[in-house]
C-alpha cells in the first residue's frame, strides 16, 4: 500500500490519505484521524469471491470502499453497490469513487447510505429491494465493547459490535441475495458459533478458512462463505497464514493482498 498527494477537490475531507491498493489497481481515500481504515481484512475478505464472478454485489458496512472496489479490481465484469450507513464515511467512499485512479473501475460502481440491518419494507425503501444481488460481502462492526475503547464515535460505530448484529446483518443478506447467490463474512474465531446461527436456514455450504499470524499461532479471524438455499454441509478448509518464520508475508498472503488469487481458489 503506498500514498499520493491529496488532489485539491478531497480538500474539504477532514484529515485523509490517498492509500494505493492491489498494486495500484485502485485508490482508497480514507479518514487519518477519525473512522476506520482499511487493510488486511478487506482484502482478504475481498479474495473471498470467485474470480470469475460477474454479477452484482454488494459490500455491506462499506465504509470508504475497500471491500468493494478490490472485488470490482479483481472481478472485471462485476458491479459493486457500496452500503455504509454514516454520511460522514459515505463522504469518504464519494471521493473514492471520484479519484481519477479509479476511473476505469467507477462506472461499474454506485454508493448507497443505508442501513442494512433493517427489515421488510423499510429495507427495501432504504434501497436494498429482496432478491436484487448475487452476493453480498460483510466485514461487521465485530469487535466486542469492551475491546479497544476509543472516544471517537465513529470509529467506535466501525468497530464495536452490537446485539444481534449477526442476526440482523445476515437475515438482510439473506433477504436481497438471489437463490444460489453468495455471501461472505469475516469475524473473530470466536464469532463463528453465533454466525453458524445466523446461516441456518438460510445459507449453506458453509466453507470456512481459519486465518493465523503465523503457522504456530492461534487464528485470529475467519472468514466464511456460503450459499443462499444451499443444504450442502459445512466445509473446513485449509487455513491462511499471514506471516513465515522470516515475519514476511507468505506467498499466498500476499497473493491475496495484491489481488492476485483468490482465498478459495477459484
Amino acid at each position: 500500500m503506498t500514498a499520493e498527494p491529496t488532489p485539491a477537490k478531497e480538500l474539504e475531507l477532514p484529515p485523509h490519505s490517498v492509500d494505493a491498493f492491489h498494486r495500484g489497481d485502485f485508490w482508497l481515500v480514507q479518514p487519518r484521524e477519525s473512522g476506520h481504515r482499511a487493510g488486511m481484512d478487506a482484502l482478504m475478505l475481498a479474495a473471498a469471491v470467485p474470480g470469475l464472478f460477474a454479477g452484482r454485489l454488494a459490500d455491506f458496512g462499506s465504509g470508504a470502499g475497500a471491500v468493494g472496489l478490490a472485488v470490482a479490481a479483481r472481478c472485471r465484469q462485476a458491479k459493486v453497490l457500496l452500503v455504509e450507513l454514516t454520511p460522514e464515511m459515505a463522504r469518504f467512499a464519494e471521493a473514492t469513487l471520484a479519484h481519477p485512479g479509479n476511473a476505469q473501475l467507477s462506472s461499474r460502481i454506485s454508493m448507497l447510505v443505508a442501513d442494512v440491518g433493517l427489515s421488510g419494507k423499510a429495507r427495501t425503501e432504504a434501497g436494498l429491494a429482496d432478491g436484487s444481488l448475487d452476493f453480498v460481502v460483510m466485514n461487521p462492526p465485530f469487535n466486542p465493547a469492551h475491546h479497544r475503547q476509543t472516544s471517537d464515535a465513529l470509529k467506535r460505530q466501525a468497530h464495536v459490535m452490537g446485539d444481534g448484529l449477526f442476526e440482523s446483518w445476515i437475515r438482510s443478506a439473506a433477504a436481497v441475495v438471489k437463490p444460489r447467490g453468495g455471501l461472505a463474512i469475516i469475524a473473530r474465531p470466536e464469532q463463528l458459533a453465533a454466525i453458524l446461527t445466523a446461516l441456518d436456514g438460510r445459507f449453506g455450504k458453509a466453507e470456512i478458512v481459519p486465518v493465523h499470524p503465523r503457522a504456530d499461532a492461534a487464528a485470529i479471524r475467519v472468514i466464511i462463505r456460503a450459499v443462499r438455499a444451499s443444504r450442502a454441509p459445512l466445509a473446513l478448509c485449509p487455513p491462511l497464514v499471514l506471516r513465515d518464520a522470516s515475519d514476511r508475508f507468505s506467498q499466498r498472503a500476499d497473493d491475496i493482498s495484491n489481488g492476485r488469487a483468490s482465498l478459495f481458489s477459484d
